[in-house]
């Protein structure tokens, strides 16, 4: 069963991924190797990693199911990203047990600027509050202006800076920790 809201004519859905398929993973791959959003969604050292394909088997989103609860966002019928949780994560900043690191990809076009990525966090946030999640942690890249308005709008607050963690268009850029108290 999935989650719905409605915005601007459309109906925000998002639908918990249960098991790994070919279908799922040929478009997670296109979205994670997509030149316009890879420098957004994945870190990297240098240009030439920018450009390197990562790309998931049935197999390996069949492992990371294990320890994600993946929701894929639909608007209207229509999947248009994804949006990832992982407990107690090692690399959270604020090791407060039960926290959610959380990471989210609107990798199709029509999806980004029309509030998608604002009714499925907003969806998610519910169902984490309701399960007794205390907090949400999330790292943003510094040039990523778009998406920390996002976070911040929804109630995010900077925590840490991780320097030049990411290179993008010439020069490292630093990672914003950003959390969200739910309890």
């Amino acid at each position: 069963m999935g989650y719905q809201k409605g915005v601007d004519g459309m109906t925000i859905s998002l639908v918990p991924l249960k098991e790994s398929s070919q279908d799922i993973v040929k478009t997670f791959n296109r979205w994670n190797n997509d030149p316009e959003i890879v420098h957004l969604i994945r870190p990297a050292r240098s240009e030439e990693e920018l450009t390197v394909e990562h790309n998931l088997t049935v197999e390996s989103l069949a492992e990371r199911l294990q320890t994600h609860d993946i929701f894929l966002i639909y608007a209207d019928d229509r999947l248009v990203g994804e949006v990832n949780v992982m407990y107690d994560a090692a690399h959270l900043y604020s090791q407060e047990p039960g926290s959610a690191w959380l990471g989210l990809v609107i990798g199709e076009m029509v999806g980004r600027g029309k509030g998608v990525g604002t009714y499925a966090l907003t969806l998610l946030e519910a169902r984490l509050r309701s399960q007794g999640t205390p907090r949400i942690e999330l790292g943003v890249f510094a040039f990523n202006e778009a998406a920390r308005h996002l976070y911040e709008k929804l109630g995010y607050v900077e925590i840490a800076r991780i320097k030049g963690f990411t290179y993008w268009n010439g020069t490292f850029h630093d990672d914003i920790r950003m959390e969200k108290r739910l309890t």
